[in-house]
């Protein structure tokens, strides 16, 4: 079978068995097989894949067909302009998250800020900010020892293992000292909401997508703690989950926080919190 042939033959094999993107991800993963990039199958339409090319294509398309993540499959992601390691010790990044380092990057005045990214996952925005930020001192937690491995090899990857630290802590209840700002996309997804999730999603760890019943009550519990590492008018920056605006801004403003405001991703859902303490 030539390229062409194999990617209609994997793009209709995906149609029907309803995996988003059918052609990108057969494009992605037969790229991958080959060494290529994925622009590159263009110029390679007639080739011939051999046997081994084939077999090696078929257990990839199997296991995506099974709801296995593109990400996990290739590796890699790319992230705000960087490629980071993917695989199942920690979340998925998503493109809402990159959504929120952008509007960081451009929030964010002192080349020297302190920053602290709570649970880190994979590190992505941590390192993120530290390719951005060489100045900057950064510290990256999370309460998983697999998610923390994950997230230096990332460092080390990108050879920024000098620039960002991390630590095992459950939120900030193991951070010492004071930050101009206190980041994190936590787990918001409500216990309740399990059978709503995506094949795709479900492969991530549940430390890392579900919070409790209400699916914000780790929020809350940073919003609670934030202040007391924060220098006077520090930034919380918050990524949250579906409808959970409006209490968590109540929330922000019983605690004192100032200059409170919301932004919405792409989708114009209100996705991301950011607010002044002090």
């Amino acid at each position: 079978m030539t390229v062409l042939e194999v990617l209609q033959a994997t793009t209709a094999f995906f149609k029907k068995r309803d995996i988003e993107n059918p052609r990108l991800n057969a494009e992605h993963l037969l790229a991958h097989v080959l060494g290529r990039k994925r622009i590159e199958l263009y110029l390679e339409f007639e080739r011939e894949l051999t046997d081994t090319e084939l077999e090696a294509l078929r257990d990839l398309v199997r296991r995506r067909s099974g709801g296995e993540p593109l990400q996990h499959l290739l590796g890699t992601v790319e992230f705000s302009g960087l490629t980071f390691l993917c695989d199942k010790r920690a979340m998925v990044p998503r493109p809402e998250t990159e959504e929120l380092v952008e509007f960081l990057k451009s929030e964010i005045q002192g080349p020297k800020s302190e920053i602290v990214d709570v649970g880190t996952g994979s590190g992505v925005i941590a390192l993120s900010l530290a390719a951005e930020f060489p100045e900057a001192r950064i510290l990256a937690v999370d309460v998983s020892d697999d998610a923390l491995a994950l997230a230096q090899e990332n460092a080390a990857r990108l050879n920024l293992s000098d620039r960002v630290q991390f630590l095992k802590s459950r939120l900030l209840e193991n951070v010492e000292g004071i930050f101009d700002l206190v980041v994190a996309n936590l787990p918001y997804i409500s216990t309740r909401d399990r059978r709503t999730l995506s094949r795709e999603v479900l492969h991530d760890p549940e430390v890392s997508l579900f919070a409790g019943t209400r699916g914000d009550e780790l929020v809350r519990e940073l919003i609670d703690q934030a202040p007391s590492r924060l220098r006077p008018a520090g930034t919380l920056a918050l990524e949250i989950g579906l409808g959970q605006s409006e209490a968590l801004l109540s929330a922000l403003a019983e605690k004192n926080y100032r200059d409170i405001c919301s932004k919405n991703d792409y989708n114009g859902v209100t996705r991301f919190l950011f607010a002044r303490y002090g």
